[in-house]
């Protein structure tokens, strides 16, 4: 709980709230990876809404601060789809737009590019804080595991969505 109150009280933007829980479903993809490799994981889950860059770079700021003062490695999960139910060859570009800022590690740069794309991605919000917080805790680097759209595993490309995994060191 260290971390939760830490956070609460670096961030004017962040409150405890559980309802905002209620209707989210990405800590229930992420949390079984995390507790079968490490059964003894704690985790502290956020959920953010839109916002502007200045509000997501604080954020990231509070989290870089509370991270560095509890003193152990932590992991920072970003968890978003790419683009929504558009034909494969535009969700593959548009997703390519927003894997080159994430890579470049430019979280600014992304949002930009979400709203001058219309770019579908539904975590960018997690996505543009996790980039802040990972930069302001010495990030250099990031590496694209895969992508794909679900166009490959039902073979309708006529509207998929883009999933890609990065890591960000």
């Amino acid at each position: 709980m260290f971390l939760a109150k830490k956070l609460l009280k670096e961030s004017k933007y962040l409150e405890e709230d559980m309802q905002a829980h209620i209707s989210e479903h990405s800590i229930e993809v992420q949390l079984p990876f995390l507790q079968f490799l490490l059964p003894e994981v704690k985790i502290v889950p956020l959920v953010l809404s839109s916002a502007d860059f200045m509000v997501y770079d604080e954020i990231g700021k509070a989290i870089a601060k509370a991270l560095k003062e509890t003193g152990k490695n932590c992991l920072i999960v970003a968890s978003s789809d790419m683009t929504h139910y558009e034909a494969q060859q535009k969700a593959k570009a548009n997703d390519n737009l927003a894997i080159e800022a994430i890579l470049n590690l430019d979280a600014e740069e992304l949002l930009k590019r979400i709203e001058r794309f219309n770019i579908t991605m539904c975590g960018y919000g997690p996505t543009v804080v996790m980039l802040c917080a990972a930069k302001k805790l010495g990030a250099k680097s990031a590496r694209l595991i895969k992508y794909q759209t679900s166009g490959e595993a039902t073979g309708d490309y006529s509207s998929v969505v883009g999933y890609a995994g990065i890591t960000i060191q």
